[in-house]
């Protein structure tokens, strides 16, 4: 996908959460690694997001995960950063942390070095946390560095939706 689809994209996403989140007086807050802010930034790309996005926490190193978001060292170690468990916990960590009633957690490895036969490049982790508990999933994007960043945002903003429809 092209930069301009991928933002076309992503501003129709952000509109229809933001419509939903503000039905719900409600407000939305994300943790991020690997997209660097890149999903907080698409959100407040649009005018108003004020109503509706708490706040955006990048978390890219370990130590940030830890003391921002209160990701267990153990959990860490055990699974590694890119994992179900740490994503849950990224999640989790910022809505304890914010006054949103909606998170979106994502750490993955974008590349181009850092992948492994189990864990290759463009494995992405995602958790979306609301009211009702939380939903992980991953997913393994092609591409380079900023193909699997975009992706992921598009991939974020798609499932955060998918949450907010289906309550």
């Amino acid at each position: 996908m092209n930069t301009a689809n991928a933002t076309t994209s992503a501003i129709a996403l952000v509109a229809d959460i933001a419509e939903l989140l503000l039905q719900r007086q409600a407000m939305l807050c994300t943790a991020e690694s690997c997209t660097g802010g890149l999903i907080a930034a698409a959100c407040t790309d649009v005018p108003g997001s004020s109503g509706w996005f708490d706040r955006g926490m990048v978390t890219y190193s370990n130590r940030a995960k830890q003391q921002m978001l209160g990701v267990d060292a153990a959990s860490i170690a055990t699974h590694g950063a890119v994992s179900e468990e740490v994503a849950q916990a990224m999640a989790c960590g910022a809505l304890a942390r914010s006054a949103a009633s909606y998170a979106v957690a994502v750490t993955g490895i974008a590349g181009p070095g850092g992948g492994t036969p189990s864990k290759p490049v463009g494995l992405v982790w995602f958790c979306w946390a609301g009211p009702d508990g939380y939903r992980c999933a991953s997913h393994v994007f092609p591409g380079d560095r900023q193909q699997v960043r975009q992706a992921t945002v598009l991939h974020a903003l798609q499932g955060m939706r998918a949450m907010l429809t289906a309550e």
